[in-house]
């Protein structure tokens, strides 16, 4: 698929099987969710813009680089604040939006209920985050909502994604880069991804 991106490190796979393992406690799920989403931000941040800079070491001066523009992470609560915590570990000079959108669990639309973005979008590299990119609808709204809201650079990054999501999202959306952890093949009736590794925000928060 055009302008999707599997991270293919063995890093990220030990990192992934631990987070399906439905045996893994919350706290060790949390720990390998925050780590894992930000070796998935390393490979976001690959093409990102750079100005040359000079910085004074202990020895001498030196050619260095400093990134061109600012950085906005937006989480789509909640789940998505599980990656957040440990991107924003990552990149702490990033300011930081919130998208809240459900999912009908009977209809399996997105409902928005909050939207606060910082004024800088239009000027950022805009990450959005979620770990799963199921349906694809709640993705694609939030998408939306950022364009609308000024933002020009966005990048979307899902621990794991299924094709008819990512088709979804590059329907209306075919300029936003994804990049992702693992494809997996399908969705089941309820719309959750198959074998997925459950409900990431249950699983992080401990709410199962």
């Amino acid at each position: 698929m055009n302008n999707v991106t599997v991270v293919d490190h063995p890093l990220v796979a030990a990192k992934l099987s631990i987070l399906r393992n439905k045996t893994t406690l919350p706290d060790e799920f949390r720990r390998n969710l925050q780590e894992i989403s930000i070796l998935l931000l390393i490979e976001a941040m690959r093409e990102w813009e750079t100005l040359p800079a000079q910085t004074e070491t202990p020895l001498a001066r030196c050619d260095t680089k400093i990134l061109a523009q600012p950085v906005v992470l937006v989480p789509i609560l909640r789940a998505g604040l599980g990656m957040l915590d440990g991107v924003a570990r990552f990149l702490p000079e990033a300011n930081v939006g919130h998208i809240g959108i459900y999912r009908n669990e009977q209809t399996l639309q997105p409902v928005s209920y909050y939207c606060r973005l910082p004024s800088e979008l239009g000027e950022a590299n805009v990450v959005l985050i979620d770990p799963m990119l199921a349906t694809g609808n709640s993705a694609t709204q939030a998408m939306t909502l950022l364009k609308q809201n000024g933002a020009a650079r966005i990048q979307f990054v899902a621990l794991v994604a299924c094709p008819a999501g990512l088709a979804r999202v590059q329907s209306a959306h075919p300029d936003v880069p994804m990049i992702t952890a693992a494809i997996d093949p399908e969705l089941n009736a309820s719309g959750y991804i198959v074998p997925g590794l459950g409900d990431a925000g249950d699983r992080y928060f401990g709410t199962t």
